[in-house]
């Protein structure tokens, strides 16, 4: 029998769960300012007893058996689960405030209720009314569906016994607690506890459980790390405020891959799965002076995305740099290339680039695309007609193979491209393609060349257009104007 000694009062940093006696401005390990929180723990002094446990089996002796799944209507959500909901798995969603994660969970809710038996969705953050405004709207029934507004995790605990159900939604963690810990939901004790105590009802019952977590300003999880490793599956929702997509990316799944992505459009009536984003996000594409077609990798699955850039002179003594969807730093090294590599004097130029549709785009392969896109306003020239770049930037210039080049070639003949420009490097692992041409570049230089149209008076040659030497002798807009 345990018994009760003395209470302690510890700081226990809310990000990575380190304890120290004393308050202290910066965490010593994840290096962050005033996260230290007081807690309160009890000390307890126990007789030991013998402990009878799993006894260890042997490797070649234990059985599998299928993983049970739970194929659900969404294909895109299918396909980041790693192709439906496991029996027993504990998911954690997290997003911006508004993004779509209760909506989303609610849909999902009422379409296992169909597969599964009852579903049950807890709130710890809305009453059974606004939940039933929010299904209203997105047209939900709900007859197998039950919701519950509670804080306190044992009676939530208790209530799901007795309904034994076939799925849970949690929303959120940090809202639900433990009353005998003694400290406010949300401290990291009770995150954990609370996850705990979660991820042991749902082994023991076989049911999946869907967690809700909210996000730090910096947007990470809220809680302790060790959240995202007691969990089996990670996901996180990201769109943007002015766009209405929404990407579902997963960063960690035990029973599936990790590089999937599932689209989805935000509607009246909740919640649509894109099944074929690269066609959504070309939607308004038109070929201008400064735009450009990239087939970049989300995941597995090419996507064709529209990268804009603007370059104009600027009238002050810094000339700006704004990247919107892309990486400020990779946006600096590419014009730094540019303006070694290819002798466009960027210096005095205003350089804007933006990805149309709000999404974000982190992967080299799209170096190129934003080259050219910068080179092309720089120019006031357009691409060639029917043509997607594709492609890595070294500092020497040079343009360096990218992952699934046959996918994302494949992907720009599906929609009807009719060239693309590829790393001379890559050709020999491509297969061949009837319905587009295939372009191979070495060099910043060449992939210029190659992509924008021939346009008069680009050199000093007067009406005839300007050879490739000619094209990059120190090219100054406000000389040649």
């Amino acid at each position: 029998m345990a018994r009760a000694i003395k209470t302690k009062i510890v700081f226990v940093c809310q990000t990575c769960g380190k304890e120290s006696p004393k308050w202290l401005g910066r965490c010593p390990d994840c290096q962050t300012w005033n996260t230290f929180a007081e807690t309160s723990t009890t000390q307890t002094a126990s007789k030991k007893v013998p402990v009878r446990g799993s006894p260890a089996r042997h490797l070649a002796g234990i059985e599998l058996k299928d993983t049970v799944r739970t194929v659900l209507p969404i294909n895109e959500l299918n396909r980041v689960l790693g192709g439906g909901l496991v029996a027993g798995s504990v998911s954690l969603i997290s997003g911006e405030p508004g993004i779509g994660k209760s909506t989303l969970l609610l849909q999902i809710a009422d379409m296992v209720a169909g597969l599964r038996g009852n579903s049950v969705y807890v709130s710890a953050e809305e009453t059974e009314r606004q939940i039933k405004l929010r299904a209203q709207r997105l047209g939900i029934t709900g007859d197998n569906l039950y919701l519950m507004a509670e804080t306190d995790l044992e009676v939530i605990l208790n209530e799901l016994d007795n309904l034994n159900p076939g799925f849970v939604v949690v929303d959120s963690i940090q809202t639900v607690g433990l009353s005998d810990l003694g400290t406010a939901p949300g401290n990291i004790t009770q995150v954990r506890e609370c996850t705990l105590r979660l991820l042991q009802w749902a082994k023991a019952k076989e049911v999946p459980v869907f967690i809700v977590g909210h996000i730090t300003k910096s947007g990470d999880i809220a809680g302790p790390k060790a959240l995202e490793h007691i969990v089996d599956v990670v996901l996180y929702f990201e769109g943007t405020p002015f766009s209405s997509y929404r990407l579902l990316r997963c960063a960690k799944n035990r029973f599936g891959s990790t590089n999937e992505v599932g689209v989805f459009e935000m509607q009246e009536k909740g919640l649509i799965q894109v099944e074929n984003p690269s066609q959504a996000f070309l939607t308004e594409y038109e070929e201008n002076v400064g735009t450009v077609v990239a087939p970049v990798m989300e995941g597995n699955r090419p996507l064709l995305v529209e990268i804009q850039s603007l370059a104009t002179t600027s009238y002050f003594g810094m000339p700006r740099r704004m990247a919107n969807g892309v990486d400020y730093n990779r946006l600096l090294l590419i014009i730094a290339v540019l303006t070694k590599r290819a002798n466009l004097r960027l210096g005095n130029q205003d350089i804007l680039v933006n990805v149309a549709g709000g999404l974000k785009i982190e992967e080299p392969g799209a170096d190129l695309s934003i080259a050219l896109s910068i080179a092309s306003s720089f120019y006031d020239s357009a691409l060639k007609p029917g043509l997607v770049v594709v492609g890595e930037i070294g500092l020497s210039g040079e343009i360096r193979t990218t992952s699934h080049l046959d996918r994302r070639v494949a992907e720009a003949a599906r929609l009807g491209f009719k060239g693309c420009l590829v790393p001379r490097s890559g050709l020999k692992s491509l297969p061949h393609f009837n319905d587009i041409e295939v372009i191979g570049v070495s060099s910043i230089k060449e992939a210029i060349f190659k992509g924008l149209v021939k346009i008069k008076g680009r050199s000093k040659t007067g009406e005839e257009s300007a050879t490739e030497e000619q094209l990059f002798q120190d090219k100054d807009p406000e000389k040649d104007n």
